[in-house]
């Protein structure tokens, strides 16, 4: 099979790298490279930097309502190529097809918002502020902006999160795709151009994190988003930040869900599996930790078990396939090395992973369900982000117990609880600490309208990506304030002027 050798889009069209290193992209459902991307050199960094740029001032003077054409199309496009991107989006990430379509949709939702950004821009005014004094406030754009995506969403961070309001207010980007998945927002940029974006308002690179410091420090660089781990988070807040940028970094997670004794068991088990494993547990709202009501805790490992064996494992692009595998071999060590640090502390492994192989396709980086019980405060494979298909299972009393376990961690993202008691549904939503949270919801994710609104060491910045928070960081305020003199009060002030100079 011959490997695709990809370029990095800037100033409108994939042009041909100059460095001499490129980085493998697989098939992790075959474990075999499809593809290789280029580690864009400095100067190929800077000139994507210096595309947007040049193409800013056009853009950001260009009409919003003309500037939001372009998502029209663009969202048409999205839609009429959906299995193409799909594809796509299976072969070099490894969610099954129903979750790499979902992928896609989360990109159309935040394009729907940006939409509205003619009406979401409108600013605000007040005649007579003052005798005879008008002021208004307007949203204008920055100008060039940063954003580092990774590699577990390849469409909706990068094209959904980073992209629309960004451009639809007037600025424009350059994005860092995560290396190990970038054809997916690779195929996205090609229909943006066919959208009619003009040349430079959206450019795409990939490249090591050498490279992508410079985005950080650049002068011609108004703002900065990213998403990944808090470690490289926080160093990207600090040094952005110190650089005198906009910056907003949605980091590591562990959400928790609180499951009291009323829960309805079967559909709350559902729930659970459906977050937790879902998309190979490979993203930020994902739910490894369970905090069960010690009631009910022996019947929920064994629905959990009960549904699980129901569950296929197998290649990504199989409509059939439940789990797909995780997005490299490296990867998938990892998460083992996870599994076996649980083992090491004393946690009891009632469901091991380890030893699952797809027939037909055995080098794939697959990972069965793993699920650890009676894992205790202090055990960091209870506290730490292991981004994979494994689950914790965490024993309480009841309500104030768990919701103290829970809001001890460092991260807060999501937070979910499952009851059929309003009281205790309105007590957890009020004193935990996530920033989004779920009732009977496994996995709170909000709509493009509303912030995605990381906690704690899950989020560093002042404004959230989406919704209004999403509008106010890729835009400045302006207040202008006029006064008008009448007739009369000009002439009176010239006839004044000329007989002082006389």
């Amino acid at each position: 099979m011959s490997i695709e050798r990809l370029k990095p889009f800037i100033n409108g069209a994939f042009v041909p790298s100059e460095t001499q290193k490129y980085m493998p992209v697989y098939n992790p459902s075959t474990g075999e490279v499809i593809a290789e991307t280029p580690c864009c050199t400095a100067a190929e960094v800077a000139s994507a930097v210096e595309a947007a740029k040049t193409a800013f001032p056009a853009w950001a003077n260009t009409p919003c309502a003309k500037r939001v054409e372009v998502l029209y199309r663009f969202r048409d496009l999205l839609m009429q190529h959906m299995d193409e991107l799909t594809m796509i989006l299976c072969r070099e990430n490894g969610k099954n097809w129903d979750e790499a379509q979902g992928d896609l949709l989360k990109v159309k939702e935040p394009v729907e918002v940006a939409l509205g950004a003619p009406s979401l821009l409108m600013g605000e005014s007040l005649m007579n502020v003052t005798s005879g004094f008008d002021s208004t406030l307007y949203r204008e754009p920055l100008g060039v902006f940063a954003g580092i995506a990774p590699f577990n969403f390849p469409a909706m961070i990068p094209m959904g999160w980073m992209m629309p309001m960004c451009i639809a207010t007037g600025n424009t980007l350059v994005l860092k795709a995560a290396s190990m998945t970038p054809m997916t927002s690779m195929r996205l940029c090609a229909l943006l151009a066919e959208a009619g974006l003009p040349n430079g308002v959206v450019n795409l690179v990939t490249c090591s994190r050498n490279e992508a410091e410079l985005l950080l420090s650049h002068p011609d660089v108004a703002g900065v988003t990213f998403v990944g781990s808090t470690s490289i988070g926080r160093h990207i807040y600090a040094t952005a930040a110190a650089n005198g940028k906009r910056v907003s970094c949605l980091c590591e997670a562990k959400n928790h869900a609180l499951v009291l004794a009323d829960a309805p068991m079967e559909r709350t088990v559902a729930g659970i599996v459906n977050s937790a494993f879902g998309c190979a547990g490979e993203r930020c709202m994902a739910l490894p930790a369970i905090v069960a009501d010690e009631r009910i805790a022996d019947a929920l490992v064994a629905e959990l078990l009960r549904q699980i064996k129901t569950k296929k494992i197998g290649p990504a692009y199989d409509k059939t396939t439940d789990l797909g595998p995780l997005v490299t071999a490296e990867h998938r060590q990892s998460v083992i090395n996870w599994i076996e640090t649980g083992i090491a502390e004393g946690a009891k492994l009632v469901l091991d992973g380890r030893n699952v192989t797809v027939p037909g396709y055995e080098n794939g980086f697959y990972l069965g369900h793993t699920i650890f019980d009676h894992v205790t405060p202090g055990m960091r494979v209870g506290n730490s982000e292991i981004f994979g298909p494994v689950l914790c299972i965490k024993r309480v009393k009841g309500f104030e117990e768990g919701l103290a376990l829970m809001n001890a961690s460092e991260f807060a993202n999501g937070s979910v609880i499952f009851t059929q008691s309003g009281y205790y549904a309105r007590e957890f939503a009020k004193r935990t600490q996530g920033g989004m949270v779920g009732v009977n919801v496994g996995i709170p994710v909000p709509a493009g309208m509303f912030p995605f609104s990381g906690h704690k060491h899950s989020f560093f910045g002042d404004l959230h990506v989406l919704g209004k928070d999403g509008l106010r960081f890729y835009t400045e305020s302006k207040v202008v304030t006029t006064r008008w003199f009448d007739d009369e009060e000009r002439k009176q002030s010239a006839v004044g002027t000329w007989d002082g100079a006389l």
